[in-house]
C-alpha cells in the first residue's frame, strides 16, 4: 500500500576475531581507571594529608566552632586480618565490599525523615529545637531542615543511626546529609554551613558505627556519605516561557557537590552514595565531582549510585528509563547501582528486573513502605514490606537492600530476616565490551540495525549547519522551535542519533550549541535518542556536553592539535562519560590514502586506550569519507581506500567503531538526490557488510536499499565507488543529466498543455484567512486581517468568524491525524499574530463604548469587579506550553465584559488552585494541546474536589473532547453546583460562561449532566473489555466511614412497624415533582426551557405542555374531591449493624435482641466492581451502616396509591384512553409525592434525626436533605428479591395491602418502596455490572441457589451465565 514502510531483512554484522571471545565470570564490579582502584590500594583514612589547594580552601572557610578531627585510621592490629573483619587503613574497602556483597545480601538503613517525624510525635521538635542555642536568632525559619539537626540536636541523629544498626541490623548507614549542599541550603540561608553539615552528619555516623562494630567486630559497620539531588535540576526549565532557561549550571552543581564530598570524607565516610536521582544530569555532575576528588586525593573510594523512577512509567523525573539512567552513569564505575524512593517494592519489580539484566556491578533497592496514603503516610507494616521485597531475593536480583520513605528499624529488621535465606545477585559475566549510549532511552550501538536492515547506526545530519541549508537559516534567525521540528523529523525517519552542529562564522557557536541542547533535552521526541555534539572547537562540544543527561558522542578530536592537547581533551571527555569521534588527522594533515588512514587511527587508538585509558568501545574513528567522481584522478580511489582502511582499522583496533560523513562521497553530484543516494547505497552496502563500518552521518529519510537502486545506476555506482573504469565519472554524469531532465519533465507536466495555476491569494479575504491559518502562512496575515476588519461590523467578528472557522478546521484535521503538532503550532502562531493585530482596535472600541455611555474611560477601574459580568481564570496545564486557544478564549470573553485572569502555560495544579482562590474567580478554564495534558486535567479536577472548590470547570484545547471530559474528568468533580463542561471552541465560551453565571445555571447544568451521563453509559457499553476489580479488591477499596468522628444518627422515637393511613391526597400535592409527568407524555423542553415550569415557554412543546398540565390539574381536583384515590403505607425502623464481613446489614426487632445477637432478618447488598476513572471508593449500601458496637438503625417503607385501577376501568369502558393514561400518570405522581412526604416525616419526626430541617418542597426534590431512600431493584441495590425480605419484615401485604407479583413487581402499580439510611455520608450510586466472584458470595450469603441468583441479577452480570 502507498505510504507503508518497506520491511527489510536484517543483514549479519561482520565479525572480527575479538568478537568471538567467550564471556568470563566477573570477580568484582568494573574498576575505575585509577591505579589505586585497579590495585585495590586501601584508603589511609588520614585526611589531614590531603592538602590540595581546592580542598584546603573549602576547609579554610568551614564554620565548625572548633577545628575538626579529620583522621580515622585504625591500628592495623585492631581486629583480625581475616574476613569478615575490617580495619581502616589496613584493608581495601573495595575488596571487602566485593566479598560482603557476594557472600550475602548486605543491609542498608531505612528512612531518616520518617524517624525524625516519629521522634517529633513523641517529643518536642519545633522551631526552637531546630535552631538550638547556636541558631536561636537565625534570620529565617529553620524547622524542616532535618540535616541541621546533626548540629543542633546530634543526640536525635545519633540515636536514629544506632537504632538502624542495632535493631535493624544494618551493615551500612547513610548520613543525614541529603540536602547538605550550598544549593539546597539556600532555602534556609545556610549556604556557608555546607561543609560543617556534611562533616557532622558523617562524624556522628562514624562514631556510632565504630561503637556498634566494637561490640561485634565480625560485623563491621560502614558510613555511606549520602549525596542528594539538590532542589534544582540541570535538565528541566523552571520557566514555562523559555525551555532553554535553567536555574543551575553543571559547573555550579559540580562545585556544590565537591564541597559536600570534602565534608563527608573529612567526617569519616567510607563510601559515597549519589542517591534519589530524578535528573541524571545532576547525578553526572555529582559523579564528576567525585571523580575530581578522587583524582586530587589519589584515593580509592567506592561509589554507589541510586536512581529514582518517579512513577509506573519507569522513568526519572527528567524522562529517562532505568536502563538509560544506568548507561548515562556507568562511566563512573560505581560498585553498586540501584533504585530508591518514589515507589513501593512491588511497584519497582519490573524496573529492578530490567536493571538486574543489564548492570555490570552490584545492585541494590531501598524502596518506600508502599505508596503514600491520603494523609501522606505509609501503610506497609514491617511484615508487609519484607514480603514485598521477597520477589527481589527469590529472583537473585540484589546485593544490598534497605528502605526509604516510611521505613523504620523494624522494617529493616524484617527485610533483613527475610533476606537471610537467599543468595545475593551474581555479577554478570564479562564479555565483549559494547558502546552503550543514551538519551531518554538507551541504545546499544553494537546491536543496532537500521531501517534498511543494515547493522549500521544512522546519525541524522539535518541539524548540522553544513548538512542542511534550512537548518542553517533557522539557526541564523534564532528560530529554535522550528529547528526542533527538523530534529523530530529525523527521529521519525530513522535516525538513531541526532548530530548537532552549529559551526558558522556568523554565529556564536558556544551560545547556540548550549541553547539548542537545552531546548532539545526538553523535547521528548528529540531527546529520546542520544546526541552527537559536533563542532570544530572543543570548547563548544564541552559546553553542550554539560547540558546532556544522556551518554552522547562528541565529534570530534584528533591528533592535529598535538599529542598533549589530544590527551587532555580525551581525558576530559572520558571523565564526562561520552563516546568520541576521532578524525584521521594528525600534525601533518588529513589522511587520504588507505595507509595514512590506518596509521593515524592506530596511533590515536594506542594513545587513547593505553595512556588515557579511554574505553575502546567508545571510540569512533572517522577515516575521512572524501569526494569521488570529481574528474580528478587522485580522487578516484577514495572510496576504495576508505572501505579497505575500515576493515584494517577494525582488525588492528579492537571494539572501535568506524564512521563517516556519507554525503561527502557524492558531493560532486549535488542537486540530484536519486543519484547521490544510489552512490551512497552501493558504498554503504560494501563498507558495512564487507569491512565492518558501523556508523554514518546520513539523511535517513533519503537512504536507499541496494535493491531499490535502478540497475543501470547501480552498475555505474559500483564502477565509480570501486574505481573500476576510467569513464566511471563520465557515465555517472550522463545519468545525472538524465535524472535531472526527468525531474524537469515531471515538473512541467510531461509536455502537457500548461494550465495557469490560480493562487490562494486570488481568493476572497475570508478564504485567504482560513488558508493562511490552515497552512501556517504568516506572511500576509496582517494585510488580510486589516482588509477583513474594514468589511466587518466589529473587530471581534473577525475572530469569531473566519479565524475561528480556520482554527476549527485545524482542530478537526488534528483530531483526524491529518495535521500534526508542528503544523498546529505553526497555525497557532499565525492565529496569535492575527489576534494581536486586532487587539488595539478592540481596545479602542471598548473605550468608545464607555464614552458613548457617558463614562470617562480614564475612570474605569480594572480592579472593581462590579464593572465586569464575571471573573474567569484561564490556565494551560502543567507539562503543556501551548496557549493560542486559551488566548483566543480570553480575548473573546474580554470583549464580552468578563474579567479574565490568564496565568500562563505550564501551570501546576497548585498554582491554578492558589490563583483561583487569590482572584476569587467565578469560573476556572483549563487548556491543553498535548495528550498528557488530559491526565493533568483529571488531576486538577480531583484536587478541586478535594479542596472543596465550587467554581465550574471548563475544559478546552485541541486534544480535549466532550467524550473524554464526560468519561475521565467529569466523574471527579461534576455536580449541579460546579459542573465540568467541555468547550468546543472560543466562539462557544461566552454562551457557556454566561449560562453558568445566570439564573439558568441549574437547567443548563442539568442538561449537560444528563448528556454526560448518557455518554458515559454509551462509552462503557461499547467497551469490549471493561476492567473489573475482583470482589476482594473492591472490598479493600470500600467507603470507610469514621463512625467515631461522624457517629450514627440517634435512635428513632419509635422502633418497629407503623401503618400510615391518615395522609390525604391534598397533603402530598406540594411534594409532586411534575417533570416525570411530562416525560410520561414524551414532552421535553430544550435548554433553557427544560423542566417544570419553564417547559411552558418552550417554542416547540410549550403550548401542548400547558394544555396537558391544565387537564391534569382539572382531573386531579376531581380525584381529590371524589376521593377516588387514597394513600396507604407502612414504615419500619429497626436497630441495625452491618455484618462482620461488611457486605450485608442485620436488623433487630429491639435493642435487647441486638445485645443478645438475635437478628430479625438480613438485607444483602451488592458492591460496585467496575473500575472507576476517579479515586472514589467502591460503594455498597452496607458501607452506610455502622458495624457491631455502634447503635445504628435502618428504616424502610412501602407506600401505594389505591383506586387508580377502578378509574382506569371506568375510562376504558368509556373508550377514553386520554384520561385513562392521565389517571395512571397522576397516581404515579401521588405515590411518589407520598414517598417524599413520608421520608420527610421519618427524618423530622418518626426517626427525628433531622428534626430541625426546614427545606422547601422544591429543595426536597433536589435531594438537599440528609440521608437517602434507595429502592430495592433500582441502581443502588438492583436485586428485586430483597423486596421479599422487606415485605416479610414490615408486613406490607398484611398491613397495607401492597402485594408482590411472581416477578416481584409491586401491586398496585402506583407503589414505591425504599430503605432509609440516615448517615450524612450515605449517597445514591449505581452498582453497575458485577463479577461472578461477587455473585457467588452474594448467593451464599442469601442462601440462594447460584443459577437462580444469576437469573435475578442477569441484567447486571459482567459475564455470560451458564
Amino acid at each position: 500500500m502507498t505510504g507503508e514502510k518497506k520491511e527489510f531483512p536484517k543483514e549479519p554484522r561482520l565479525k572480527f576475531a575479538y568478537d568471538d571471545v567467550e564471556p568470563k565470570p566477573a570477580t568484582e564490579p568494573p574498576l575505575p581507571v585509577s591505579d589505586v582502584a585497579r590495585n585495590h590500594v586501601p584508603n589511609s583514612y588520614v585526611n589531614s594529608k590531603l592538602t590540595h589547594e581546592t580542598i584546603a580552601a573549602i576547609r579554610a572557610k568551614a564554620t565548625n566552632p572548633t577545628k575538626p578531627n579529620i583522621d580515622y585510621a585504625q591500628d592495623a592490629g585492631t581486629y583480625p586480618e581475616s574476613f569478615p573483619h575490617f580495619v581502616r587503613g589496613r584493608d581495601s574497602l573495595r575488596e571487602y565490599i566485593t566479598k560482603l556483597f557476594t557472600s550475602r545480601i548486605a543491609i542498608y538503613d531505612g528512612a531518616m525523615g520518617t524517624m525524625i517525624q516519629n521522634y517529633a510525635k513523641r517529643n518536642k521538635l519545633e522551631e526552637e529545637e531546630y535552631r538550638g542555642d547556636r541558631f536561636a536568632d537565625w534570620k529565617c525559619n529553620m524547622k524542616g531542615n532535618n540535616d541541621q539537626l546533626s548540629i543542633t540536636q546530634p543526640h536525635i541523629i545519633s540515636g536514629i543511626y544506632k537504632q538502624y544498626l542495632e535493631e535493624g541490623g544494618s551493615d551500612l548507614i547513610g548520613t543525614n546529609t541529603f540536602s547538605s549542599t550550598t544549593i539546597a541550603m539556600a532555602d534556609y540561608e545556610m549556604e556557608d554551613y555546607a561543609y560543617e553539615l556534611n562533616y557532622e552528619g558523617a562524624r556522628l555516623a562514624r562514631e556510632v558505627c565504630d561503637e556498634v562494630t566494637a561490640k561485634d567486630p565480625s560485623k563491621p559497620r560502614f558510613v555511606v556519605g549520602a549525596i542528594g539531588p539538590t532542589n534544582r535540576t540541570g535538565s528541566i526549565s523552571p520557566s514555562v516561557e523559555d525551555p532553554s532557561a535553567r536555574n543551575v549550571t553543571f559547573d555550579e552543581l559540580v562545585e556544590a557537590y565537591f564541597e559536600q564530598i570534602v565534608g563527608l570524607m573529612d567526617g569519616g565516610s567510607d563510601i559515597l552514595m549519589v542517591e534519589t536521582i530524578f535528573d541524571t544530569l545532576n547525578a553526572k555532575a555529582a559523579l564528576y565531582a567525585v571523580g575530581e576528588y578522587l583524582e586530587l586525593t589519589g584515593l580509592d573510594i567506592p561509589v554507589f549510585v541510586s536512581g529514582t523512577l518517579v512513577d509506573q512509567s519507569g522513568r526519572t523525573l527528567s524522562g529517562q528509563t532505568g536502563e538509560a539512567f544506568y548507561a548515562s552513569i556507568r562511566h563512573s564505575k560505581p560498585m553498586c547501582v540501584g533504585l530508591n524512593c518514589a515507589l513501593g517494592a512491588k511497584h519497582m519489580i519490573p524496573f529492578v528486573e530490567k536493571l538486574a539484566n543489564c548492570v555490570e556491578c552490584f545492585l541494590h533497592v531501598y524502596s518506600n513502605a508502599g505508596l503514600p496514603n491520603a494523609m501522606g503516610g505509609y501503610d506497609e507494616t514491617p511484615a508487609d514490606m519484607a514480603e514485598q521485597n521477597k520477589v527481589f531475593f527469590e529472583n537473585g536480583w540484589l546485593n544490598m537492600v534497605g528502605g526509604c520513605c516510611g521505613s523504620t528499624p523494624p522494617h529493616i529488621k524484617a527485610i533483613r530476616e527475610m533476606s537471610e535465606s537467599y543468595k545475593p545477585r551474581k555479577l554478570p559475566d564479562v564479555g565483549r565490551p559494547k558502546m552503550w549510549l543514551s538519551g531518554l532511552e538507551d541504545l546499544v550501538v553494537d546491536d543496532v540495525h537500521n531501517h534498511l536492515g543494515l547493522p549500521f547506526l544512522n546519525v541524522g545530519e539535518r541539524c548540522n549547519i553544513s548538512g542542511s541549508i534550512r537548518f542553517k537559516k533557522l539557526m541564523m534567525a534564532g528560530d529554535y522551535g522550528t529547528a526542533m521540528d527538523i530534529a523530530k523529523k529525523q527521529v521519525e525517519d530513522g535516525a538513531h542519533v541526532i548530530d548537532i552542529n552549529v559551526d558558522d562564522g556568523m554565529l556564536d557557536g558556544l551560545a547556540a550549541m548550549q541553547k539548542f541542547v537545552k531546548i532539545a533535552v526538553t523535547e521528548p521526541e528529540v531527546s529520546k535518542v542520544p546526541f552527537m555534539l559536533d563542532a570544530s572547537k572543543f570548547e563548544i562540544v564541552l559546553a553542550g556536553l554539560k547540558w546532556c543527561q544522556g551518554k552522547c558522542i562528541v565529534n570530534s578530536i584528533s591528533l592535529k592539535v598535538g599529542e598533549e592537547l589530544f590527551k587532555e581533551q580525551a581525558t576530559l571527555l572520558r571523565k564526562h562519560g561520552c563516546a568520541v569521534v576521532v578524525m584521521a588527522f594528525d600534525e601533518e594533515g588529513q589522511a587520504a590514502t588507505e595507509d595514512e588512514k590506518v596509521r593515524i587511527c592506530k596511533r590515536s587508538y594506542d594513545i587513547l586506550v593505553n595512556e588515557v585509558r579511554f574505553p575502546p568501545e567508545d571510540i569512533v574513528f572517522d577515516p575521512n569519507v572524501l569526494t569521488i567522481g570529481t574528474g580528478m584522478e587522485e580522487h578516484a580511489n577514495y572510496g576504495v581506500d576508505f572501505i579497505n582502511a575500515t576493515k584494517t582499522i577494525k582488525e588492528q583496533c579492537p571494539y572501535v567503531k568506524i564512521s563517516g560523513g556519507i554525503s561527502n562521497l557524492s558531493f560532486g553530484f549535488r542537486g540530484v538526490m536519486k543519484i547521490r543516494e544510489s552512490i551512497h547505497s552501493v558504498f554503504l552496502q560494501h563498507a558495512i557488510l564487507e569491512s565492518g563500518m558501523d556508523v554514518g552521518i546520513v539523511n535517513a529519510h533519503e537512504m536507499l536499499a541496494l535493491s531499490e537502486v535502478e540497475q543501470d545506476i547501480r552498475v555505474a555506482a559500483e564502477n565509480l565507488v570501486f574505481n573500476k573504469t576510467e569513464d566511471a565519472t563520465d557515465v555517472m554524469l550522463e545519468l545525472t543529466k538524465r535524472e535531472r531532465a526527468r525531474r524537469e519533465a515531471l515538473k512541467n507536466g510531461g509536455g502537457a498543455v500548461e494550465v495557469k495555476q490560480t493562487s490562494w491569494r486570488d481568493m476572497e479575504v475570508i478564504k485567504r484567512l482560513e488558508h493562511a491559518l490552515i497552512n501556517g502562512i504568516s506572511q500576509y496575515i496582517e494585510k488580510d486581517v486589516e482588509e477583513a476588519r474594514l468589511q466587518a461590523e466589529r473587530p471581534l467578528h473577525i475572530i469569531e468568524g473566519p479565524l475561528m472557522d480556520g482554527m476549527n478546521i485545524i482542530g478537526d484535521l488534528f483530531g483526524a491525524g491529518k495535521m500534526f503538532l508542528p503544523q498546529v503550532i505553526k497555525s497557532a502562531r499565525v492565529m496569535k499574530k492575527a489576534v494581536a493585530y486586532l487587539i488595539p482596535f478592540m481596545e479602542a472600541e471598548k473605550r468608545q463604548k464607555l464614552i458613548d455611555e457617558g463614562k470617562d474611560p480614564e475612570d474605569f477601574d480594572e480592579n472593581d469587579d462590579s464593572n465586569f459580568a464575571g471573573k474567569v481564570l484561564m490556565a494551560t496545564v502543567k507539562g503543556d506550553v501551548h496557549d493560542i486557544g486559551k488566548n483566543i478564549v480570553a480575548v473573546v470573553l474580554g470583549c464580552n465584559n468578563y474579567k479574565v485572569y490568564d496565568i500562563g502555560v505550564m501551570c501546576s495544579c497548585e498554582k491554578i488552585l492558589e490563583k483561583a482562590k487569590e482572584y476569587n474567580v467565578d469560573v476556572i478554564g483549563l487548556s491543553g494541546l498535548i495528550t498528557p495534558s488530559l491526565d493533568e486535567m483529571v488531576v486538577v479536577a480531583k484536587e478541586m474536589s478535594k479542596g472543596g472548590f465550587k467554581q465550574p470547570l471548563l475544559i478546552g484545547g485541541a486534544t480535549t473532547s466532550k467524550m473524554h471530559t464526560a468519561v475521565k474528568i467529569s466523574p471527579n468533580y461534576f455536580t449541579l453546583e460546579h459542573p465540568v463542561i467541555h468547550v468546543l471552541d472560543a466562539s462557544r465560551s461566552v454562551t457557556v460562561v454566561s449560562s453558568l453565571l445566570s439564573d439558568l445555571k441549574e437547567e443548563y447544568t442539568t442538561d449537560i449532566m444528563e448528556e454526560y451521563d448518557e455518554m458515559r453509559e454509551d462509552y462503557y457499553a461499547g467497551l469490549e473489555d471493561r476492567y473489573f476489580l475482583t470482589f476482594d479488591q473492591a472490598k479493600e477499596q470500600k467507603l470507610v466511614i469514621d463512625f467515631d468522628a461522624a457517629p450514627p444518627a440517634p435512635a428513632p422515637k419509635k422502633l418497629g412497624v407503623t401503618v400510615i393511613d391518615d395522609v390525604k391526597l391534598e397533603d402530598v400535592v406540594p411534594y409532586i415533582d411534575w417533570n416525570p409527568f411530562f416525560q410520561t407524555w414524551e414532552l421535553r423542553g430544550r435548554y433553557p426551557n427544560r423542566g417544570y415550569p419553564k417547559i411552558f415557554n418552550d417554542e416547540a412543546v410549550g403550548g401542548e405542555a400547558k394544555k396537558l398540565f391544565a387537564d391534569a390539574q382539572k382531573l386531579m381536583k376531581e380525584i381529590i374531591a371524589n376521593k377516588s384515590m387514597n394513600l396507604k403505607g407502612v414504615v419500619g425502623l429497626f436497630p441495625a449493624n452491618r455484618t462482620d464481613e461488611g457486605e450485608d446489614v442485620l436488623i433487630y426487632a429491639s435493642e435487647e435482641d441486638r445485645e443478645a445477637g438475635k437478628p430479625l432478618d438480613k438485607f444483602c447488598m451488592l458492591r460496585q466492581q467496575a473500575e472507576k476513572e476517579s479515586d472514589d471508593p467502591y460503594l455498597s449500601q452496607s458501607d452506610f451502616i455502622a458495624p457491631a458496637g455502634y447503635k445504628d438503625h435502618l428504616g424502610m417503607f412501602a407506600v401505594s396509591c389505591f383506586g387508580c385501577d377502578a378509574l382506569v376501568e371506568k375510562y376504558e369502558s368509556e373508550h377514553d384512553d386520554y384520561n385513562k393514561i392521565m389517571s395512571q400518570a397522576l397516581a404515579d405522581r401521588f405515590v411518589e409525592a407520598f414517598a417524599e412526604y413520608l421520608h420527610r416525616v421519618i427524618r423530622t419526626d418518626t426517626w427525628g434525626y433531622a428534626k430541625d430541617e426546614s427545606l422547601a418542597e422544591e429543595d426536597l426534590l433536589k435531594i438537599k436533605y440528609v440521608g437517602i431512600r434507595p429502592a430495592p431493584g433500582y441502581p443502588s441495590q438492583p436485586d428485586h428479591t430483597e423486596k421479599s425480605t422487606m415485605w416479610n419484615v414490615i408486613k406490607a401485604k398484611e398491613l397495607a395491602g401492597i402485594e408482590l407479583s411472581e416477578s416481584l413487581s409491586m401491586m398496585p402499580a402506583a407503589s414505591v418502596s425504599a430503605l432509609v439510611f440516615a448517615h450524612p455520608e450515605s449517597c445514591y450510586f449505581a452498582v453497575g455490572q458485577v463479577g461472578k466472584d461477587q455473585v457467588e458470595s452474594y448467593a451464599g450469603r442469601k442462601e440462594m441457589d447460584l443459577p437462580l441468583c444469576e437469573r435475578w441479577l442477569s441484567p447486571i452480570l459482567n459475564y455470560e451465565r451458564d
